[in-house]
């Protein structure tokens, strides 16, 4: 029997590598279809779910929310619970919302001068940017901040690197951030057009993008409402940040006129910029949703005062009749408001008892003054509740005896 090899050599063929599949392109988000996508800003008054199922019956698309409050720095835990999350991103999921924009704290002040300030302001832009990941929100929408006395150029440069440092550390994510353009108050950052697109080139390496404000354009002296006038500021918009760049806008009304550079919102088509205009906005096809001038899942989300109940309702109702899409518009719940009847009468009693309190103290501060005017002039000031001039006694004079 003739001898066998222990061994029989195998030729490598190259070709049997193993070569693992590429991860498949994760497929753009139903709201990035290319049908135009309206909302509000709902509140998470009773929990994140709230926000969601207010937006559903506003008759909403796409939704804006504070991920915490607003107008008070954290106290206690940053983060959500990863049972909340979960809960959220599923029922969105299921509701066919989006995008889901997160507006972050008004305190924060990413150009603050004052080292303490814009520390805080960092770490609470870093949470507010956690919690967008844990959300799994699409944008997270800031005010570039201020500086105060110091130069613009130096709060550009401080604000592009607040942004920075605030966007480190984070989990991979598709979440991006805009800032946000301004009404031109005080030193703010942004009002300027110029301005806005200064600081997202310096943040390129981070995609950052830019939600443009209709009330805020026409405060800082942006003509939105001729035609003319949008015309050339959406020229302007494209050169200085370039349109495909924006993805969000805040469509809102303006208590203020032209230049006023006031911040003041309004109902839909009942300000100063008018219905007219946002009939010119909504459907300029350089604004749309779809391809191929407008940009795939663009939103118009209104953040417009609620005097009344109902008024939500009917400014997003009226954001899908400007935009001649009142056919298309998802069914609203009849009679449903954030604000119910309750609610108000709540709200007038709180503000008429603050406005009771001023007033008292208001006029005690007047009778202090009135008592003050009528004391000798030495002892004004002292106010009526001073304690009482302590004297000492007169020694008695010295005086001679005669002899």
């Amino acid at each position: 029997m003739p001898e066998q090899p222990l061994t029989r050599v195998i030729e490598f063929d190259p070709e049997d590598e193993y070569r693992p599949e590429p991860e498949p392109e994760p497929a753009p988000p139903r709201w990035m279809d290319g049908s135009p996508r309206i909302g509000i800003h709902t509140s998470i008054a009773g929990g994140y779910l709230n926000a969601l199922e207010s937006a559903q019956k506003l008759g909403c698309n796409a939704l804006q929310i504070f991920s915490a409050s607003p107008r008070m720095w954290a106290v206690g835990p940053s983060r959500i619970a990863d049972v909340d999350a979960t809960a959220f991103r599923a029922r969105r999921e299921a509701l066919g919302l989006g995008p889901l924009v997160i507006h972050a704290n008004y305190l924060i002040n990413l150009a603050a001068q004052q080292p303490m300030l814009r520390t805080r302001s960092i770490q609470a832009f870093h949470d507010e940017l956690v919690r967008g990941v844990a959300l799994r929100a699409d944008f997270v929408v800031v005010h570039p901040g201020a500086c105060g006395e110091c130069k613009p150029d130096q709060a550009v440069r401080l604000a592009v690197d607040s942004v920075k440092q605030a966007a480190k550390n984070l989990p991979p994510t598709s979440l991006r951030i805009l800032l946000e353009n301004t009404a031109g108050m005080g030193t703010a950052l942004g009002a300027r057009l110029e301005e806005l697109g200064e600081m997202l080139s310096a943040l390129q390496g981070l995609e950052v993008g830019a939600c443009l404000d209709t009330a805020h354009l026409f405060a800082a002296g942006y003509d939105i409402k001729s035609e003319t006038g949008l015309a050339s500021t959406l020229d302007l918009i494209d050169r200085a940040i370039g349109l495909e760049r924006v993805p969000v806008f805040h469509v809102n009304d303006s208590k203020i006129p032209l230049g006023g550079r006031v911040d003041r919102h309004e109902h839909i088509g009942q300000g100063k910029i008018g219905a007219g205009a946002f009939r010119r906005f909504l459907t300029h096809p350089r604004l749309s949703a779809a391809a191929p001038e407008g940009l795939p899942g663009r939103a118009f989300l209104a953040e417009t005062p609620i005097d009344d109940p109902g008024d939500d309702r009917r400014n997003v109702a009226a954001l899908w009749e400007f935009a001649g899409l009142k056919d298309q518009a998802p069914e609203a719940e009849k009679g449903f408001s954030m604000l119910t009847a309750a609610a108000k009468k709540k709200v007038a009693q709180q503000v008429k008892s603050q406005r009771k309190a001023s007033q008292a103290a208001s006029r005690k501060t007047r009778a202090h003054v009135a008592a003050d005017d009528r004391l000798p002039r030495a002892s004004r000031g002292r106010g009526r509740l001073s304690a009482p001039i302590k004297r000492s006694p007169a020694k008695p004079k010295n005086r001679r005896k005669r002899g």
